[in-house]
């Protein structure tokens, strides 16, 4: 199993954030466009679209707010216990060092 750094999660978060982003956007400019050539099947559609955009809108609110508390927590952690964190990277690194001279 490949472990993720911090950097790679929240590149990760910011790349699924901007293209949720992309998706809520053409979504709402699909509903604004044909408003007036929809049949009641179209209209279906449309309240479900705009239904799941909604739920995107949300999904990428939480999303925000979790990656933007995980990033507080961290950098808090790394304040109250800066030794630790140092250690701990380093031990990362070497273990990492060793792992790739295996090969």
């Amino acid at each position: 199993m490949e472990s993720q750094t911090h950097a790679d999660i929240e590149a990760s978060t910011q790349r699924l954030l901007k293209d949720l982003q992309a998706v809520v956007r053409d979504g709402e400019e699909l509903l604004r466009a044909h408003v007036n050539d929809l049949t009641e099947k179209g209209k279906a559609a449309r309240v479900r679209l705009s239904e799941a955009l909604e739920a995107a809108r949300e999904t990428r609110r939480q999303l925000q707010q979790r990656a933007a508390s995980g990033a507080a927590a961290t950098r808090q952690a790394i304040l109250e216990h800066p030794y630790e964190s140092l250690g701990l990277a380093f031990l990362t690194g070497m273990l990492v060092g060793v792992l790739m001279n295996r090969r």
